[in-house]
């Protein structure tokens, strides 16, 4: 197109490149700097009663709820610091326990018969264990003393070792090595055992998960 076909018969641009060349002028940056003024002014307008309560009713509302997910977060962290507070003190009275039932299951009844003075002493034993497991359960501290023939549970066993064996379905406890404990909910010690497994030839083996 030709300089002639540009201008019209005046000399004069044609009125759409007149709107383009306006386009970024001071003219029409201060148009849209009024139109912004105009906007945060609006903003910025006195809210009416109605509005100033609602908006104060909903910081209100949010307040009271912040402020109670703290206090019940609080809460818990409370209930569970007074409810295991005693972790560690149970855990080492644990091989007390433990010391006191291997001294009661190396006192065979017929050396008891034999002996009075071992028998007293044994019974001593027994009184004294019965005593710690009486404080166990004041605080909620249970034994874990699985007996043969009951399913294994990772949650409070951890299988040793598994063995053959063709009286007892597989995956089911055996033998306890060492039992475990619990403080209310929580694993203290698992019970150390060994578990059943099909016997060759028998029932497909079935698979039995020792992490604890």
């Amino acid at each position: 197109m030709t300089e002639s076909t540009k201008q019209n018969q005046d000399g004069q641009e044609p009125e759409e490149a007149r709107e383009n060349d306006a386009t970024g002028t001071p003219e029409a940056e201060t148009a849209e700097a009024e139109s912004g003024a105009a906007e945060e002014r609006e903003a910025a307008a006195p809210k009416s009663p109605e509005q100033e309560a609602a908006d104060l009713k909903d910081r209100l509302l949010r307040a009271v709820a912040e402020t109670e997910n703290v206090r019940r977060r609080a809460e818990r962290e409370r209930e569970e610091t007074a409810k295991y507070a005693v972790t560690g003190f149970a855990r080492d009275l644990l091989n007390v326990a433990d010391n006191l039932r291997r001294a009661l299951q190396n006192l065979s009844p017929e050396v008891r018969a034999k002996d009075e003075a071992v028998n007293t002493l044994a019974d001593g034993v027994e009184l004294t264990e019965r005593e710690l497991l009486r404080v166990f359960d004041k605080y909620g501290i249970r034994v874990l003393d699985p007996q043969p023939g009951e399913k294994f549970d990772h949650n409070f066993h951890q299988a040793m070792f598994e063995v053959p064996n063709a009286d007892q379905a597989p995956g089911t406890i055996v033998t306890v090595m060492q039992v475990g404990y619990a403080l209310k909910d929580r694993l203290l010690r698992p019970a150390m055992v060994g578990v059943a497994k099909a016997a060759p030839g028998g029932e497909p083996e079935q698979k039995v998960d020792t992490t604890v």
